[in-house]
């Protein structure tokens, strides 16, 4: 068979062009590091990088939606700590005004820095995170969610809560709306209210009450009714009586699972309210337990009255007070799942991190003893040319 000259040189060029473009992918694969330059190196870990690539992405904004709700949620634990020491100021006055000792003049006194802390609350309510938004509206955090039109609180906001994604599987509420916060607060013990009739003409003083068997309490309404001075009926919202006994100050006044105390001497005809407890404002309490320290004592009937109105008031902000705590319990749960999914995520954003390396990453000594043989193999070919190029017939003429 006969090769044309042409066809010998063409060969030669097209080899040492595959040479040259070897020895250059080797190249470019130690200078940049990496095994995979483009995906037809290797589809099958292109393929595999891809995919762990766009799960990095992934976890990433997930990270970035934890700095967002965390930063959110930072600012909300930060408020509620706030108002928790509010209202334990409130509380510390309440018990400074129940005493004896206090004057109407003192009391007003005290009264009045009552509504300094009620207005301080209102601003809690109505504070906002770093982004201008506010904290207790809800969804609708670009909407102040507490106003008032004299002794009357509304909330504005809805009800509520943006779930933010920082997981393939979890997701985060950003927030509590402010109606969870400040208007869902139990009045008296949390279960039952119980109130002396504002027409009591004796010095009977109320305490909390409590229940002492669930399954006998129906969540009706009673009035506790003195007869006389030393006995008392009681009536549920039917009017039968249902119990009645002989009343000692201080002593236990018992019927359909609760009991309650009832201090001081009750006059024939005074009465005492039980209700189950409603939800109230933390505001409206506030406001009311302001009204009742400011009250003006002329004997010892107004005095009880006073009394009593304030010992609601503590209980009112007791369940204010755990309100607030059990809402900080979850946001420091939050706070804490964002802390674990965090790691999570950095644990798996590692992993894949590795293993796309795994993938990638170039075998320094495989590369350098390829790049030596592809370096030696070109210059002999190309030797090799320079020879069969100066091959003729003529040198042997």
């Amino acid at each position: 068979m006969r090769v044309s000259t042409n066809g010998a040189y063409q060969r030669s060029l097209t080899m040492m062009q595959q040479l040259q473009t070897a020895l250059s992918h080797t190249q470019l694969q130690i200078a940049s590091g990496r095994r995979i330059l483009t995906p037809s190196d290797d589809p099958i870990a292109s393929a595999r990088t891809l995919n762990m690539q766009e799960s990095i992405a992934r976890l990433d904004q997930f990270e970035r939606n934890s700095d967002i709700v965390g930063n959110r949620l930072s600012f909300e634990e930060s408020a509620l700590g706030n108002v928790n020491n509010a209202l334990q100021r409130v509380r510390e006055l309440a018990i400074q005004a129940n005493n004896a000792t206090q004057s109407n003049e003192t009391r007003s006194l005290i009264a009045i820095e009552m509504r300094e802390q009620l207005d301080s609350l209102m601003q809690l309510a109505n504070q906002q995170d770093g982004s201008g938004r506010y904290l207790f509206s809800g969804n609708m955090d670009d909407t102040e969610p507490v106003s008032r039109n004299g002794n009357v609180f509304s909330y504005n906001g809805d009800q509520g809560q943006r779930m933010i994604q920082i997981g393939d599987a979890r997701q985060i509420a950003d927030g509590d709306p402010g109606s969870d916060v400040f208007f869902r607060v139990r009045n008296g013990n949390g279960t039952f209210a119980a109130t002396a009739a504002t027409t009591n003409i004796g010095t009977g003083v109320l305490d909390g009450g409590s229940v002492t068997d669930q399954t006998l309490y129906n969540q009706d309404q009673f009035t506790i009714r003195f007869i006389d001075p030393t006995n008392y009926e009681v009536i549920d919202s039917s009017a039968a009586v249902i119990a009645t006994g002989t009343f000692q100050s201080g002593g236990t006044i018992a019927f359909s699972g609760i009991q309650l105390s009832i201090d001081g001497d009750p006059a024939a005809g005074d009465e005492f309210d039980v209700s189950p407890s409603i939800n109230n404002s933390v505001f409206a309490m506030i406001d009311n337990l302001a009204s009742a320290v400011e009250s003006t004592v002329l004997d010892e009937t107004s005095r009880a009255a006073m009394n009593n109105g304030i010992n609601a008031g503590i209980l009112a902000i007791d369940q204010a007070i755990g309100n607030v705590i059990d809402t900080r319990t979850r946001v420091g749960s939050r706070l804490a799942a964002i802390d674990s999914q965090n790691n999570a995520n950095s644990s798996t954003i590692l992993t894949l991190q590795e293993t796309i390396a795994d993938l990638q990453d170039l075998d320094y000594a495989e590369a350098l003893s390829r790049l030596s043989l592809e370096a030696s193999t070109l210059e002999a070919a190309q030797q090799s040319f320079i020879r069969t190029q100066s091959l003729s017939l003529f040198n042997y003429l």
